[in-house]
């Protein structure tokens, strides 16, 4: 028996539960329950991320202290994620007299092993405020390419990534003023002292060989120093031996993980040390997002190293969530917080969706509507329960809802047990997408199988009592083995089965031997069908109006302005990567008889190898732009959501047709 301690990231205390913190709450929920299952020793843990500006901000805006806000805050994420069946040991906080503790005690234990330093750091201050900015509260002028209101830390624009100071006519995004270059001094853990240790630890299969690959850029091209530090004001713990300096809340936010262990195992009687101090036989697994990896695999596992707690065993990454294709939008109503879905749609609809789409990858997932509303409806509703819909009545009213002592073909019950070992594989490497898959392959069989023994029909005939019992029976077992490959994903419908089937709750060998000679409870629907509608009245709720912010005269242009635009067909000469930019390929044109250089951001779409020769539209007349990269002489017209979905306006592609452009 495997003694496994699991995490998924902490939520933040700055807003509800959502689609995308219920996509990894559910991911782990599900491997844990599996474990479980398989008869692991399996623990986890969470806790709300409670420390830094923005909770203090969000509470004085809300006119209360910040225990307050984030004490609020964390009973509705409780709420929230135990209404999707998310089921912790501990939900805690980071911001408790456990975490305090060791965030202190591994401080020191980095500041006596020589990891910790200081320096001067000159930040922009908002002076209105009285605070240090961070990059996210500071908005201007990209340093690159002029895109105007960008974020302090890259541009969404050409995406350069930059430092706060670098910014072109910054403003603070809490007064609207322009901040100060202010210098402070502040507490540095040296990453660069354990590159070595973590050239072997991420190369060791503590994470996928995907992720490992990008660790190894960072790796190769130089860690860096990480701020741990932050100056007052500041809502976090106050570094010993100081006055006004606190832990930047991403010291103390992984620490929360061993926190929130270590206040249940005060309650529990499990000992701490054995799963946090090196040399024990026990497991840790972090389920993250890949946005933040390289804290993770790289920040986090130094940080144990150095203090002397053990590092974790596997960290699970996943992609981001898209909805119908785009971000998730407030104003559209794709923005769906974990309460408003539960108003309208059985949450566990959300589990087995989510399941039908996680792989080991870190690749993106999207939630379509319509694919949606199509998987639920026919795997959940008109594959697995529509099992025992068409057989629970013929045993109830021929045979006091008595199951046989015998299958009528055990050869295909035997084959169903038979799928356990590769199920419980795929399980472990959480690759759920390809568990639904095999498990609805089964259900086609157990309802072919029904069709091909119509009970229905069985039931008409004289003398066929003991086969329709028969056949009615191998059926409900069928049944039975699919709840159990199912149970970690939909644990609430398997539950109400389990009620029908009025046995024990299901283990995962439940699915070697069937269940004859038994008694069964009175059958009730198991699941509804999803109605089109209750998925508009869902995205319906979910649009905030204020989120649309009304155009004003400013912002648009009159038809005498457009006709300024010179738009011309073009054709590309040569399309080349451009060293140091994350998005942009270097295009050289011929635009009527003459040559032109355009950097474009569509380096996340297209191979510059296949432009060769293809036409595009470019305005022609824009003003020559200065780069880091050169000067980009106009702009081709490309439209889409980013990543790999960015169009090209082109002719080759019928794009133009009935259009004249000069």
């Amino acid at each position: 028996m495997r003694r496994i301690l699991v995490t998924a990231a902490l939520p933040y205390s700055n807003g509800s539960i959502h689609l995308g913190h219920l996509l990894e709450q559910i991911q782990t929920d599900i491997w844990v329950r599996f474990q479980k299952l398989y008869g692991n020793e399996c623990y986890y843990f969470c806790a709300d991320d409670a420390h830094g500006t923005a909770t203090m901000l969000s509470a004085e805006e809300a006119g209360v202290s910040k225990e307050e806000w984030i004490s609020r805050l964390r009973e509705e994420h409780i709420k929230d994620l135990q209404a999707f069946g998310v089921d912790h040991e501990n939900y805690y906080s980071t911001h408790s007299p456990e975490n305090e503790k060791l965030t202190q005690e591994i401080y020191l234990k980095l500041l006596e092993n020589g990891a910790i330093f200081t320096d001067e750091v000159s930040q922009l201050y908002d002076s209105s405020k009285e605070l240090f900015l961070a990059d996210r509260y500071v908005r201007g002028k990209c340093p690159r390419c002029g895109a105007e209101d960008q974020p302090g830390d890259n541009c969404d624009m050409c995406g350069a990534t930059y430092a706060a100071t670098d910014l072109i006519e910054p403003r603070s995004v809490h007064s609207d003023s322009k901040p100060v270059l202010k210098s402070s001094t502040h507490y540095f853990f040296d990453l660069a002292q354990f590159t070595s240790f973590l050239r072997e630890w991420t190369t060791s299969g503590t994470v996928r060989e995907d992720v490992s690959n990008k660790l190894k850029e960072w790796l190769e091209s130089g860690l860096k120093p990480w701020d741990i530090s932050r100056d007052a004001p500041y809502f976090g713990f106050q570094i010993p031996e100081t006055s006004n300096k606190y832990f930047y809340v991403w010291l103390d936010a992984p620490i929360g993980y061993m926190a929130s262990f270590r206040n249940w195992c005060d309650r529990s009687g499990v000992e701490f040390d054995d799963f946090w101090k090196p040399g024990n036989d026990t497991e840790v697994h972090h389920f993250i997002g890949k946005d933040i990896v390289n804290f993770h695999a790289l920040f986090w596992p130094a940080v144990l190293k150095c203090s002397g707690f053990r590092t974790p065993t596997r960290i699970h990454v996943h992609g981001y969530i898209t909805v119908d294709g785009e971000k998730m939008s407030k104003s559209k109503g794709t923005f769906i917080k974990a309460e408003t879905y539960s108003e309208f749609l059985d949450p566990e609809t959300l589990r087995y969706y989510y399941a039908a789409r996680l792989t080991p990858t870190i690749n993106d997932i999207d939630f379509s509507f319509a694919d949606f509303l199509a998987r639920v409806n026919s795997d959940l509703v008109g594959k697995l329960v529509n099992i025992p819909s068409r057989c629970a009545n013929f045993l109830a009213r021929g045979f006091d809802s008595q199951l046989s002592t015998e299958l009528s073909e055990p050869s295909l019950f035997e084959e169903f047990a038979a799928s356990k070992a590769s199920i419980e594989q795929l399980y472990e490497l959480g690759d759920t997408a390809q568990v639904v898959r095999a498990v609805m392959s089964l259900a086609d069989k157990a309802n072919q199988y029904i069709a091909s023994n119509p009970p229905w029909e069985l039931a008409k005939q004289e003398g066929k009592e003991q086969e329709l019992q028969n056949t009615c029976t191998l059926a409900i077992n069928l049944f039975r083995t699919l709840c159990v490959y199912l149970k970690p994903i939909v644990p609430m419908l398997v539950e109400r089965s389990e009620q029908f089937l009025n046995s024990e709750p299901l283990t995962w060998n439940d699915v070697d031997e069937p269940l004859l000679d038994h008694r069964l409870g009175k059958f009730k629907r198991l699941m509804n069908r999803i109605d089109q509608k209750q998925i508009d009245k869902l995205i319906e709720a979910s649009k905030e109006t204020s989120a649309i912010e009304p155009e004003s005269d400013e912002d648009q242009i009159t038809i005498e302005d457009f006709q300024k635009i010179d738009l011309r067909v073009a054709e590309i000469l040569d399309a080349r990567f451009v060293d140091g930019a994350d998005s942009l390929l270097e295009l050289k044109l011929k635009v009527g008889t003459g040559e032109r250089i355009v950097f474009a951001g569509i380096r996340t779409a297209y191979d510059p190898e296949k432009l060769k020769g293809r036409h595009v539209v470019v305005v022609a007349n824009l003003k020559p732009r200065k780069m880091r990269f050169g000067t980009s002489e106009g702009m081709v017209l490309a439209a889409g959501p980013g990543g790999s979905d960015i169009f090209l306006v082109s002719p080759d592609d019928g794009a133009l047709s009935g259009m004249e452009v000069r």
